[in-house]
């Protein structure tokens, strides 16, 4: 898995987590949604996102090979 696919994978689990938690636990949780989203869209003009960060340590590589399988 590279950086960004893991980006893709937090920042969704993210989002349904945070939906799950403003329905059934407190509509605060809804506030987390939008800050997701909005560091999701910083990301994409800036190209840089905290969660890269932590992904890059974990060991994910930053991008796939040319011609590697997935």
């Amino acid at each position: 898995m590279t950086i960004n696919e893991g980006i893709r994978l937090v920042g969704g689990s993210f989002v349904l987590l945070s939906i799950v938690l403003g329905y059934w636990v407190h509509p605060g949780w809804f506030l987390f949604t939008a800050f997701v989203g909005l560091n999701l869209i910083q990301s994409a003009f800036t190209g840089w996102c905290p969660m890269m960060w932590v992904l890059k340590k974990l060991g994910l590589r930053s991008e796939m090979p040319v011609g590697q399988p997935h």
